[in-house]
C-alpha cells in the first residue's frame, strides 16, 4: 500500500509542480494503513482520515487543509488538481488519496524589513524611515536619540526582508518557490531578486563616492576582495520624497573656472600647472583630461594643507555679504566642515553639481559618476551590491588611485542630471534606467478610484508612502504608510483608497 500511495503523491507532484512538490515534501509514508503528515513544528497527527490545517512557512499558500481518505475502487483524473479548490483523487491499485486544498495560492506577501541605524540618518521621529516603520507596526518604539537612516527591502544578506506570516526570509522562500520570480528574471539573474529598494532619511552628508562598472567590479573583487565584497555593479536611482539635496556629476567647466578664480584658498593647494591649463581651456577641445589633473591634485594634496585652506576660506567667507556667501556656497561649506572638519570632500561642491530636488524629482547615478547625498528623504533603488569607491566626507578608506582612474570627468548641467519618468497610465509612472537590474514605478490612486496594477514579468517589492485603504490580490492588506509587499511575477494588485483618502506607493521591478 505504501508504495502505491507514494506513487499517487508523486503523480500530484508532477501535475501541480510547486504545490505537489511541497505536499510530497511534508508527507512521510509509514507502513500498512497508517498515514502520517510531518509538520514543520514536528506536530504529528495520525488518523484513518487525516486532516491538517496549518500555516506552512515554505508553501505558496497560507491556510491549507489536506484530507487523505482511503476510498477503494474510486477512480478520478487529475485535470482539476491545479485549480487548488476542488476535491481531487488519484487512483492507485489498492486505495485512492483525496486531496482538498482551500485558499487559492496568495500572490502577495507582507514583509518586515531591516532598518539601518547609520550615523548620518535623521534622529527619532524626524526620520521618515522611523515614521514609516512605526506606522506599519504599532508596537515599534522610536528612540528620539537614535538615527534611522535606511529601510532595506529585498534579499540582500546584510538586511534580508522577512515574510511576516511565514517567519522566513524572502530569499529562502524564493529558493523553493522559483516560479514567483518568473522565467525572464530567472534566465537573467537566477533565483535572487536583483534589486534592493530603500527609503533613506539623510541628516548629514554621505560620503562622496562612485560605483564601478560590472566589468571593473569583477576585477576589483578578484584583486581586492577585502575592500570590494562582491563582483556586481551598483547603479542607483534616487527619487525625492521631501526636499532633497545632493552632489551629482562634475559641474559645467565654466562654473568650475569661476570658483577657481574666486577661491585662492582652493587654487593654492592645487597643481599650478593643472589649474592654469584648465583656465586656459577653450570650449572646442575635450576638457576631461584637464579636469582629471586638477581633481587628482586635490585628492592627493597633503591633509594639513587641506585643513588649513578650509579654515582660511571659512574665515574669509564669514565676513562676506550674503549674496557673495550664497554665490560661493558658504552655507553648504560651513555645514560640511562642521560634520567633517578638514576633510578634502568639503571642497567637492566647487567641482560637482549641487542638486536641490523637489518631491518627485529623481537622479540616476550611473557607474563612475561621483555623487553624494546631503540631506532629505528619498526612495532609492539599486542593483544588489556593496561596491563603493569613496572620495571624501568619510572616515572610511579612500582608494585614491582607483577613484582617479575610474571617474567620469564629463561636465554636466544640473538639468542633465535629472532623470524623468514615463507615464504608463493615469495612475502610474515609471523610471526606467538603462540597466536590467531594476526600474521603479510610482503609483498614485485618488479618493473614489480603484486601480489594478500593471502586470509585470518580474517579481516586485512595493512600499506604501502615504494615504490609507486596501491593497488586495486574493486577500486584502491594509494599505498604510510603511507597509511593504512582495508581489510575485505576472500578478497584480488592486488599490482601493479609504473614503476621503488616497494611496501613494513605490514599486521596484526588474527592468526586463
Amino acid at each position: 500500500m505504501a508504495a502505491n500511495l507514494e506513487t499517487a503523491i508523486r503523480k500530484i507532484k508532477d501535475t501541480t509542480q510547486d504545490i505537489g512538490k511541497n505536499i510530497y515534501d511534508h508527507i512521510n509514508i509509514p507502513p500498512k494503513n497508517t498515514w502520517k503528515c510531518l509538520l514543520n513544528d514536528d506536530d504529528i497527527k495520525q488518523y484513518e482520515q487525516l486532516v491538517i490545517k496549518k500555516k506552512y512557512p515554505y508553501l505558496d499558500f497560507k491556510d491549507v487543509e489536506i484530507k487523505l481518505n482511503p476510498n477503494k475502487n474510486i477512480r478520478h483524473n487529475l485535470r482539476d488538481v491545479s485549480n487548488f479548490n476542488e476535491p481531487n483523487s488519484c487512483d492507485t491499485n489498492e486505495e485512492s488519496m483525496n486531496v482538498e486544498i482551500f485558499n487559492r495560492g496568495v500572490q502577495s506577501m507582507e514583509l518586515q524589513c531591516k532598518v539601518q541605524n547609520y550615523d548620518w540618518g535623521k534622529l527619532g521621529a524626524d526620520s521618515m524611515v522611523a515614521k514609516l516603520v512605526a506606522s506599519a507596526n504599532s508596537s515599534y518604539d522610536i528612540d528620539s536619540s537614535k538615527p534611522y537612516a535606511e529601510l532595506w527591502m529585498g534579499t540582500h544578506p546584510n538586511g534580508p526582508s522577512i515574510i511576516i506570516d511565514r517567519g522566513v526570509a524572502l530569499s529562502e522562500y524564493l529558493k523553493t518557490n522559483v516560479d514567483a520570480i518568473g522565467p525572464e528574471v530567472r534566465r537573467k539573474f537566477d533565483v535572487s531578486v536583483p534589486f534592493l529598494l530603500k527609503v533613506l532619511s539623510v541628516r548629514k552628508a554621505l560620503s562622496i563616492q562612485a560605483h564601478p562598472t560590472k566589468e571593473h567590479a569583477e576585477d576589483l573583487h578578484k584583486n581586492f576582495p577585502d575592500l570590494y565584497k562582491d563582483p556586481n555593479h551598483k547603479p542607483e536611482l534616487a527619487i525625492a520624497l521631501t526636499h532633497f539635496e545632493g552632489l551629482c556629476g562634475f559641474r559645467p567647466l565654466s562654473e568650475i573656472k569661476t570658483f577657481l578664480m574666486k577661491l585662492p584658498e582652493l587654487t593654492d593647494i592645487l597643481s599650478e600647472d593643472s589649474v592654469n591649463a584648465l583656465l586656459a581651456h577653450n570650449a572646442v577641445n575635450d576638457s576631461t583630461s584637464l579636469l582629471k589633473d586638477v581633481f587628482q591634485s586635490l585628492m592627493t594634496c597633503d591633509k594639513n594643507k587641506i585643513s588649513n585652506s578650509l579654515e582660511s576660506l571659512l574665515q574669509r567667507l564669514e565676513t562676506e555679504d550674503e549674496s557673495t556667501q550664497s554665490l560661493l556656497l558658504y552655507p553648504l561649506l560651513k555645514q560640511l566642515h562642521a560634520d567633517f572638519p578638514g576633510d578634502v570632500g568639503c571642497f567637492a561642491p566647487y567641482f560637482m553639481n549641487y542638486m536641490q530636488l523637489r518631491p518627485g524629482q529623481a537622479i540616476f547615478l550611473k557607474p563612475n559618476l561621483p555623487h553624494a547625498y546631503l540631506s532629505g528623504d528619498c526612495v532609492e533603488c539599486m542593483a544588489c551590491s556593496d561596491n563603493v569607491v569613496r572620495a571624501g566626507l568619510t572616515p572610511k578608506h579612500i582608494d585614491v588611485p582607483t577613484l582617479i582612474g575610474m571617474l567620469d570627468y564629463t561636465s554636466y548641467k544640473p538639468s542633465e542630471m535629472l532623470f524623468t519618468p514615463q507615464m504608463e497610465d493615469e495612475n502610474s509612472c515609471i523610471w526606467r534606467p538603462p540597466v536590467p537590474d531594476f526600474a521603479v514605478v510610482k503609483i498614485k490612486v485618488e479618493n473614489g478610484d480603484s486601480y489594478n496594477t500593471i502586470v509585470r514579468s518580474s517579481p516586485s517589492i512595493l512600499i506604501v508612502i502615504s494615504g490609507s485603504g486596501e491593497v488586495c490580490d486574493t486577500e486584502p492588506i491594509a494599505a498604510k504608510p510603511g507597509v511593504v509587499i512582495f508581489l510575485k511575477a505576472s500578478r497584480q494588485l488592486t488599490f482601493t483608497p479609504a473614503p476621503n483618502s488616497h494611496i501613494e506607493a513605490y514599486q521596484a521591478i526588474c527592468n526586463v
